[in-house]
């Protein structure tokens, strides 16, 4: 059963330096259209692939808020009509700082949306103008503080680290800023500096001073400590929340469960099919304009490399991959399939193996990537 559903809104009114998602400036872009093949795609992928109810439902992108009021509105809207809603829906919204009017606030909690995610990378203005950003640290409290008079409670902020030139202390000094806030949720990344990048052209002429692994891996240590102390409980890598104010759309992909993609560039994984849209606007519009699913890829996971999946998405989170639900779900032992590659890993302390579950260590977290390519055994 699918369970969750992704909607992509591409469109920023700036493209910061390290951003390399299908995004578009939203000057002059065919918006109304592109809501409208939307709202198409979503009455199409249900007649084909049906769900009796959904229990998240994310908006991302691009900056969905960059849609002005009557867009947002009717997107909403659509949402709404389209999306079957469990009692207990997790529907959360993508937003920058500074982004949020009250007027849009009270258009998204009127439709329903009670998570909010927002982009705030660092609180230090000048590094907040170095990696392209708009929004400045004043916005974070402003847009936070009208979050919660709307009714807001459950608000999430995203931070990076290893920022050019970021120190240490920097860091330090916007989780310190970060825990003034009252939210429930933190999402923390190192910069991975991706191709067709501004970013990845500096580095490329030398242009670009990265922090460099060690310090990267103090600031991740740091990070973890950080939280703990201020009663955080890291249950995935990058990830930390309040009991019970965790991710659940996040925990679909984590945990390998099917989930609905829609808009251009999206991903989805339904029926045992990992699928990717048109990432063009125009193509994608003209797809769904032609009656057609703007389907671009199109996989058929096999069983082996669903039971790779598992265990190198599941090992993300803190808990790790249930042994039994593993062997439920393949009808086979985790343990005997991977037993050289776990072996090997335990030998090496970057997993361990108890209580019925395969997690990695601390000393684990920091080599995760290194571990996950151990299960990738085709």
């Amino acid at each position: 059963m699918i369970k969750a559903a992704y909607l992509h809104i591409p469109f920023c009114e700036h493209i910061c330096h390290y951003c390399d998602f299908n995004k578009v400036f939203l000057k002059g872009q065919p918006v109304d259209d592109y809501l409208q093949a939307l709202d198409q795609e979503m009455k199409m992928t249900l007649s084909h692939y049906p769900t009796n109810q959904l229990e998240t439902i994310f908006v991302g992108g691009g900056t969905p808020t960059s849609l002005n009021e009557q867009q947002l509105e009717r997107f909403c809207e659509s949402i709404n009509r389209n999306l079957p809603k469990s009692e207990n829906l997790e529907f959360t919204f993508e937003a920058n700082p500074g982004d949020l009017s009250t007027d849009k606030l009270q258009i998204l909690k009127d439709a329903g949306v009670n998570r909010i995610s927002l982009g705030v990378q660092t609180f230090n203005d000048e590094l907040l103008k170095k990696i392209g950003r708009v929004h400045r640290a004043k916005d974070v409290y402003q847009t936070i503080e009208r979050a919660k008079a709307i009714g807001f409670e459950n608000i999430s902020i995203d931070l990076i680290f290893s920022l050019p030139t970021q120190t240490v202390t920097d860091f330090k000094e916007s989780l310190a800023e970060a825990f003034t806030l009252d939210i429930t949720h933190y999402s923390a990344y190192s910069l991975i500096i991706e191709p067709k990048t501004v970013f990845y052209n500096l580095l490329k002429k030398g242009k670009l001073p990265t922090p460099g692994e060690d310090i990267e891996a103090q600031m991740y240590e740091m990070l973890m400590g950080e939280m703990e102390k201020n009663s955080f409980s890291q249950y995935e890598i990058s990830n930390f929340s309040k009991p019970g104010f965790e991710s659940r759309h996040n925990l679909t992909y984590w945990n390998n469960e099917y989930y609905y993609g829609f808009g251009a560039g999206a991903h989805s994984y339904v029926n045992g099919n990992r699928r990717s849209n048109s990432g063009p606007l125009k193509k994608y519009i003209d797809q769904i304009k032609g009656g057609v699913l703007p389907v671009f890829e199109d996989h058929q996971v096999t069983k082996a490399e669903q039971m790779e999946e598992e265990m190198f998405l599941g090992l993300r989170k803190t808990e790790g991959v249930s042994i039994s639900h593993f062997t439920e779900k393949f009808d086979v032992d985790p343990l005997k399939l991977f037993e050289k590659e776990i072996a090997d890993l335990v030998a090496k302390q970057w997993i361990d193996v108890k209580s019925n579950h395969i997690f990695l260590t601390k000393k684990g977290r920091f080599l995760g990537n290194e571990v996950f390519q151990s299960f990738l055994v085709g």
